[in-house]
């Protein structure tokens, strides 16, 4: 298990800039506000996945162990990364859309070297202004790990405000044990809750720990 920790928020950014600058560590054992940890199984969370909206493609791959392997859902293929480092998976949208969490699918236990140990997620508007908004540090992950993309405080008090971008690129720097290439088994990118409650619902669920209870699926 892992977990996604908040740390050394370093880098100011200047007013109106949607992209701030983050570090979180991945630690065991226990799961912090925000973050999910879940088995094989893609989680089963309220957020939105908004991938299928945008032209997927990274930096290099297997033959037979490409982008598809990120959307499939299927715990035992996995993109296999085949260049040198840093490698990365880019999702570009046609317009400029709310990004909230990622989520990926990583096993340390089956991949060993392969498995990612430092991520960046990048945003913008294009691949020319790709700002870093958020690192992670992972610690022999295994199953499906959750997290924000920003570390800017909602306005409720609650969870995080999402970024507003046409790209968003999740970078692998390191790998665990010096490994050269990279596996990673599932990638989601999510969006904001949507607002689903009646307009005559007096007392709507308004946060996500609420929110994933709301409905029966």
């Amino acid at each position: 298990m892992a977990t996604v920790d908040q740390a050394n928020s370093s880098r100011s950014t200047a007013a109106g800039d949607p992209l701030p600058h983050a570090t979180a560590v991945v630690t065991a054992p226990l799961p912090a506000e925000g973050s999910y940890i879940s088995p094989e199984r893609p989680p089963n969370l309220p957020w939105p996945d908004i991938g299928h909206l945008g032209k997927w493609s990274v930096s290099s791959f297997k033959f037979g162990f490409g982008v598809e392997c990120l959307r499939d859902n299927d715990p035992d293929t996995f993109w296999h990364s085949d260049g040198p480092q840093p490698h990365f998976v880019t999702v570009q949208f046609p317009r400029k859309i709310a990004i909230q969490k990622v989520s990926l699918h990583l096993s340390f236990m089956m991949d060993d070297s392969y498995t990612p140990s430092t991520l960046c997620v990048r945003a913008g508007t294009g691949l020319n202004d790709l700002q870093d908004v958020r690192y992670v540090t992972l610690d022999k992950p295994n199953g499906w790990i959750t997290f924000d993309v920003s570390t800017e405080l909602a306005d409720e008090g609650e969870g995080f405000k999402p970024i507003h971008a046409y790209v968003i690129q999740v970078v692998i720097i390191n790998n665990h044990m010096n490994g050269k290439d990279t596996h990673v088994r599932g990638l989601h990118i999510l969006g904001p809750i949507e607002d689903s409650a009646p307009a005559d619902d007096p007392f709507p669920f308004v946060t996500p720990s609420f929110k994933m209870y709301e409905s029966i699926r």
